[in-house]
C-alpha cells in the first residue's frame, strides 16, 4: 500500500506509540500488513462508566453536575442538569482522569463571549473534550479547529459551495429530491422517519456536494456516524480499533476521487480541496480532518435537526396546526427548530492564557465548553425556551451555528434543506404521527436520534 492511505496509516501507528495507546504491534513477514490493538480511554467512555444511572439534578451537589455525561442524553434527561447550571453555577467546573480540568460554559452571554474570542480561547487543540495529555502534533485536524490566519486561509478554499448563486442553482435539485421521496411514503404506516426521510435526504446532498458516487453514498452515513460514536458492545462502534479501520477506509476511497479531481477538477467540495491553494499539499491527517467535518457537518447536524422537526412538531401539535394554516411561518420555523434541537451540543476551547469567566479564574490549557445546547435554553434570551414556538421572534438568535470566526459555513445550505422540506411536508401531510418516543443518539456531543417511527397521514 503506497500513497496517501499508507501515509495515514503510519501517522496513526506513531500517534498510538507516542501515546502508549497501541499495546500490540505484530509486523507480518510482508513487512505491509499490522495488527493493532488499540486501547484509547476517552473522556466520553470515561463518563460513560461513571455516569450511568446518575441521580436526578436535584437530587445532586452542584460540584457533582457533569454535563458531559453521554447518558443524559440518550435519556434525555440534560434539560434538568443544565438548568440547575445555568441557575447556580453557569461556569461551573469538573475534572476527568482522562480530559483534566474543564469548565463547562451554559448561559447565552458567557457562550458568546468564548466564541467570540479567539485570541484568549483557542480552537487549535480539537473541538471535542479531549485528553489530558493528547499529542500536540500529529492529531486528525480540521480548519474547525485552527485559528487564524490557517483557519481563514482553509475556509476560504470551500467556503462558495454556500454562496448564494450556488443555493440558488441546487435549490431546484433539493426540491425534486425532496418530492420524490415523501411521495413514495406509505400511508396510515410506519416506518422510521430517521432513516427513510432524514439520513435519506441528507446523503443525497452530501453526495451531490462532493460528486460521490451515488451508489456508495451510505458510507458517508456510516463514517459520520462512526467519528464520535462512543466504543461499546452492540453500539455504533465497538472498539476503537474499529474506528480506525474504517477511517483509514474513507482515506483509501477520498485519496482516489483526490486523484481524480487533481487532473479533473470540477465544482465540487474534493475538487476544492484537492486543488486549493491551502490544502492540495496539507498532510494526511489534516485532510482527513477536513474531510469528517464537512461530512459531519453535513450529515448528521442537518439530518437530526430534521428528525427533531417531527418530534418536536408532536410535542407541540398546535405549532403544527399553525404552519398548516399559515406556511408563511417557515421562515420563523426552521431557526426556530434549530434553536429547539440544537443538533450539536458543544464546542470545545482551550484557554490561551490565565483569564477570568463569570468570577471563575481560568488557568491557562483549561478546557471550556461552549455548550450551545444550553446557551439556546437561556431563559434570559429565549421566553418560555423549552417549548417550540414557530412565530418566536428571536429565533434567529440561536446559537446552533455558532458565533464569531467559526460560524457555520454550511449554515444557508442547512436551512435550505429544511425549509425545502417542510415546503413540502406542509403540500402533502395533514399529520405525521409519531408512534412511540425516539432512540436517541449515544453521545454528548452529537445531539439527535437513531430512530423515530411514525404513520403520516395524507391531505
Amino acid at each position: 500500500m503506497v500513497g496517501y492511505a499508507r501515509r495515514l496509516f503510519e501517522d496513526v501507528k506513531s500517534i498510538l506509540r507516542r501515546n502508549d495507546l497501541m499495546t500490540d504491534i505484530a509486523e507480518e513477514t510482508d513487512g505491509e500488513h499490522y495488527l493493532l490493538q488499540a486501547k484509547i480511554r476517552t473522556p466520553e467512555m470515561e463518563m460513560s462508566v461513571l455516569g450511568a444511572n446518575v441521580a436526578a439534578a436535584d437530587d445532586l451537589d452542584i460540584a457533582e453536575i457533569n454535563p458531559a455525561n453521554p447518558h443524559l442524553f440518550r435519556e434525555d434527561r440534560w434539560q434538568e442538569h443544565f438548568a440547575r447550571l445555568r441557575n447556580e453555577d453557569p461556569v461551573h467546573f469538573n475534572e476527568l482522569e482522562t480530559a483534566g480540568r474543564y469548565w463547562s460554559v451554559t448561559k447565552y452571554d458567557d457562550v458568546r463571549a468564548v466564541d467570540g474570542d479567539w485570541e484568549t480561547y483557542s480552537s487549535a487543540n480539537g473541538i471535542t473534550l479531549g485528553l489530558k495529555e493528547a499529542p500536540t502534533s500529529g492529531n486528525i485536524q480540521t480548519f474547525i479547529a485552527m485559528d487564524p490566519p490557517k483557519h481563514t486561509e482553509q475556509r476560504k478554499t470551500v467556503r462558495s459551495v454556500s454562496a448564494p448563486s450556488n443555493l440558488r442553482n441546487i435549490e431546484p435539485m433539493i426540491r425534486e429530491r425532496t418530492a420524490a421521496l415523501l411521495d413514495s411514503l406509505p400511508d396510515g404506516e410506519e416506518f422510521d422517519w430517521v432513516n427513510t426521510v432524514s439520513i435519506e435526504l441528507t446523503t443525497l446532498m452530501l453526495a451531490t456536494l462532493f460528486d460521490f458516487p451515488m451508489e456508495d453514498r451510505s458510507k458517508l452515513t456510516r463514517w459520520s456516524d462512526i467519528v464520535f460514536a462512543i466504543p461499546e458492545p452492540g453500539g455504533v462502534i465497538e472498539t476503537q480499533q474499529q474506528r480506525i479501520d474504517e477511517l483509514t477506509e474513507c482515506v483509501h476511497y477520498f485519496d482516489k476521487l483526490f486523484e481524480e479531481r487533481r487532473g479533473n477538477p470540477g465544482f465540487d467540495l474534493v475538487s476544492m480541496l484537492a486543488n486549493g491553494e491551502a490544502t492540495k499539499d496539507i498532510p494526511p491527517f489534516e485532510q482527513l480532518g477536513n474531510l469528517l467535518l464537512l461530512i459531519v457537518g453535513g450529515n448528521d447536524t442537518t439530518r437530526n435537526t430534521m428528525t427533531g422537526s417531527i418530534y418536536g412538531l408532536n410535542k407541540f401539535p398546535d405549532q403544527y396546526d399553525k404552519l398548516l394554516a399559515n406556511p408563511d411561518l417557515i421562515s420563523k420555523f426552521v431557526p426556530e427548530v434549530i434553536r429547539w434541537q440544537t443538533p450539536l451540543s458543544y464546542m470545545r476551547r482551550t484557554a490561551t492564557r490565565d483569564t477570568e469567566l463569570g468570577g471563575k479564574q481560568i488557568k491557562k490549557d483549561d478546557q471550556l465548553l461552549m455548550w450551545y445546547i444550553s446557551a439556546n435554553q437561556d431563559e434570559d434570551v429565549f421566553e418560555n425556551a423549552h417549548v417550540l414556538d414557530v412565530e418566536r421572534h428571536n429565533a434567529d438568535r440561536q446559537l446552533s451555528f455558532g458565533y464569531g470566526i467559526h460560524f457555520c459555513m454550511g449554515s444557508r445550505v442547512a436551512e435550505l434543506q429544511l425549509r425545502v422540506l417542510w415546503e413540502e411536508i406542509l403540500q402533502r401531510f395533514a399529520r405525521i404521527e409519531i408512534q412511540d418516543e425516539p432512540e436517541r443518539i449515544y453521545s454528548s456531543f452529537v445531539h439527535g436520534y437513531s430512530k423515530l417511527p411514525v404513520k403520516v397521514t395524507r391531505k
